[in-house]
């Protein structure tokens, strides 16, 4: 029998001519009502973020962030509630601060971030949690705030010295949606964590980072996507970024402000979409009007590789050498070191954060692509003592110094590993992502010859389409004048030791400095994915690249800090 659609039989499937109409809502509570065709409507939720706690107190956590894809019906309204930031403690005793309010759409709530915990106290849970209070007289340092599962992460720990004084305390950073906050050290407040890029609106916007915590005497960054800087010495804690959900900024000293939550958003962006089986007539009725769809780009497996800057070296006379930034791969390099893939969706721009490699005596700074962080190299050695922990440490100087740990992310595979001992007027090695840094010999061991350790070496990988291997530690030194002055840095961009100047870390590898005053190299970032979405995918700025692998994947080469965006369709 003949149809009426011409004799096609086809799956009846959900379709959608929403004309791709976009609704943001910035403020109290309001409704969208849908075109008549819409029937897939694709969201971003995010809602208001935590407030600072005060008196060195945690940043407040990112509001929780959703987004995805819901079915709607034509000509319909939905109501939709943004929510208010959590205000910041006031001046004065340590005080939590406010979580943050829900926003909605229709069905999908997200839940407001956590407040930052004041003075001694914990942080408020939240969609993602608050940073925890600095600790002072108390036996145990406050924890951050837990974040709402697929909605945001804990904020990070705060720090002090127990009964000691108040200035080495510090609050920890605020939860973001793609990071956990940044413990505090000393008298550093914890990073905010990073927030979520989303293109949803036409252009790429980061959302719902961490506030940063407070501290006595250093101010420390929010997360990217709102968060608010923690303040520091005579600065009062910033408020997170209106219309992001980023969490408040700890409060500093007692007679300063910690800052108010940013409120948060609701973007509702109604889906063109078409499936199944078409008649003729429908489908050039539906191209004609300028409703019929292009494809949308489904979620796809990449694989990566993020190293972060190398760890300076410490300073003269027998400065212990840089560690390597830390490795942190899929897919390719030695299996051992392997993570499992990433999956990436359409439609998203994705920050990348390439970390810059330690000036002298300085950690490395970390690199980041999507929930994948790898920890800046840990600092060489400059008065006798440890090595500085990192992605991997840095080297020990004498008299029989420890070098620095490795793994600093406590990530399984590991980033990187230990630095060597230094010994009397010698000092070790750095670490390296495939191997500990050497342990320098000196006469405090006996008889010579006498020599700085070698940088542990680095790790291949092919991820580029070529064998290159990265995060090689530096070298460390000898000055006794018996044996070799200077040893060599490891596979992977480690610098050669020197007494008067040694080499900095190879740019772009995470290579260790060798020992002395010599910087680190800076970090590097790369994205491998199916060549079905090469034509999809650009990056910014220019200095970034994307190129093809021997097999026909595409591959984005980040050597600085910029973005990955994928387009919708």
């Amino acid at each position: 029998m003949a149809k009426y659609n011409g004799g096609i039989i086809g799956v009846v499937n959900p379709t959608s001519f929403g004309k791709c109409t976009v609704t943001s809502a910035t403020s109290g509570s309001t409704t969208v009502t849908t075109q008549p065709g819409t029937r897939v409507a694709q969201y971003l939720v995010v809602a208001g973020g935590g407030g600072g706690g005060s008196n060195i107190g945690g940043g407040g956590g990112a509001g929780g962030l959703l987004t995805g894809c819901l079915s709607v019906c034509g000509a319909t309204p939905y109501p939709i509630t943004v929510g208010a930031g959590g205000p910041g403690s006031g001046a004065g005793a340590g005080v939590t601060g406010t979580v943050g309010n829900p926003s909605i759409f229709s069905t999908i709530t997200s839940t407001g971030g956590g407040g930052g915990g004041g003075l001694n106290l914990n942080a408020s849970g939240g969609g993602s949690g608050g940073g925890g209070g600095s600790q002072y007289s108390v036996p145990s340092a406050p924890t951050g705030g837990s974040g709402t599962s697929g909605q945001g992460n804990a904020g990070g720990t705060g720090a002090g010295g127990g009964i000691t004084s108040v200035p080495v305390s510090a609050g920890g950073g605020g939860g973001g949606s793609s990071a956990v906050g940044s413990n505090g050290v000393s008298s550093t407040g914890g990073a905010g964590g990073a927030g979520t890029a989303s293109s949803i609106s036409g252009s790429p916007v980061t959302y719902a980072g961490g506030g940063g915590g407070g501290s006595g005497t250093n101010i420390s960054s929010g997360g990217t996507g709102g968060g608010g800087a923690g303040g520091g010495a005579a600065t009062a804690g910033v408020s997170g970024t209106s219309n992001t959900g980023g969490g408040g900024g700890g409060g500093a000293n007692p007679a300063l402000q910690a800052g108010n939550g940013g409120s948060g958003i609701v973007i509702v962006k109604e889906l063109n979409k078409a499936s199944g089986v078409w008649n003729i007539k429908s489908a050039f009725g539906s191209i004609k009007s300028g409703t019929w769809p292009q494809s949308l780009v489904a979620p796809f497996s990449a694989n990566y590789l993020v190293v972060a800057g190398g760890g300076g070296s410490g300073t003269a006379p027998e400065g212990g050498a840089g560690g390597a930034g830390g490795y942190r791969s899929s897919g390719y390099g030695p299996a051992p070191l392997q993570g499992s893939a990433l999956t990436l969706a359409g439609n998203t721009a994705y920050p990348v954060t390439v970390g810059g490699g330690g000036a002298a005596n300085t950690q490395g700074n970390s690199s980041i692509f999507s929930t994948i962080t790898s920890s800046g190299g840990g600092r060489g050695a400059t008065s006798p003592g440890t090595g500085g922990p990192g992605g991997s440490g840095g080297g020990g100087r004498y008299p029989a110094g420890p070098g620095g740990a490795g793994n600093a992310g406590s990530y399984t595979p590991p980033e990187g590993n230990t630095g060597g001992t230094g010994g009397n007027n010698t000092s070790g090695g750095g670490g390296g992502a495939g191997a500990v840094g050497g342990n320098s010999r000196g006469p405090n061991l006996g008889p010579g010859p006498y020599f700085g350790g070698t940088g542990g070496a680095g790790a291949p990988n092919t991820i580029s389409g070529a064998d290159v291997t990265y995060a090689g530690g530096g070298g460390g030194v000898n000055t006794t004048g018996c044996g070799p002055s200077g040893a060599p840095g490891g596979a992977g961009g480690g610098g050669a030791g020197s007494p008067t100047a040694g080499t900095a870390g190879t740019a772009n590898t995470g290579g260790g400095a060798g020992g002395v005053n010599a910087s680190g190299g800076s970090g590097i970032v790369i994205v491998r994915y199916p060549s079905g979405v090469s034509s999809k995918i650009t990056v910014s700025p220019a200095t970034n690249t994307t190129t093809t692998a021997p097999n026909g994947d595409g591959v984005a080469t980040f050597t600085v800090s910029g973005t990955l965006t994928i387009s919708q369709y």
